[in-house]
């Protein structure tokens, strides 16, 4: 049996146990998730296709873990305009394993749909301060020297005048 079904704008053929990569879904891993958007069912020979999805049908599957593609890299260049950019992209991913394919949903179990929620992440415990001690004596220090009086800097002198510069004469030209 197999399920043709609609997920971030692309179509993917599954069956029970295909493991495959979608866009990103907003779930965590451990968590289920649900595919109302089939577009067809094959089950034992008799195709059941949808216009344009079929009513009853559901694909369950298991998130397995989000993760980012391979980077791809994007090249612009205009030439003889000394332009040239190059970024890269990382597309979100989710990897999904189908757990299972159903022609009608009332043949689900309240199990299949029940959404199990992923075991809490503990958080590290804080770490207990170490008692302070009774502030220790502190040692003597050496006595303060005593300011270095600065020494009186004579005032800066006025530069000397100078004499405007003479004009520049053009040279008689011969002729």
């Amino acid at each position: 049996m197999y399920a043709v079904i609609v997920t971030g704008g692309k179509q993917y053929r599954v069956k029970e146990g295909d493991v495959l990569s979608v866009e990103k879904l907003d779930l965590a891993p451990g968590r289920k998730a649900q595919f109302d958007r089939v577009l067809l069912i094959e089950e034992g020979g008799t195709v059941h296709m949808g216009t344009p999805y079929l009513d009853s049908a559901m694909v369950l599957a298991l998130v397995l873990e989000n993760f980012k593609d391979e980077k791809v890299l994007v090249f612009k260049k205009k030439r003889r305009k000394q332009f040239r950019r190059t970024r890269g992209h990382r597309q979100p991913l989710t990897k999904i394993r189908i757990t299972r394919v159903a022609p009608d949903r009332s043949r689900l179990t309240a199990a299949d749909l029940a959404e199990e929620k992923p075991a809490p992440v503990e958080a590290p415990a804080p770490k207990a301060k170490p008692k302070a001690a009774a502030p220790a004596a502190e040692p003597a220090k050496a006595p303060a020297k005593a300011p270095k009086k600065e020494a009186a800097k004579p005032a800066a002198k006025p530069k000397a005048e100078r004499k405007p510069a003479a004009a520049k004469t053009k040279k008689a030209s011969k002729e």
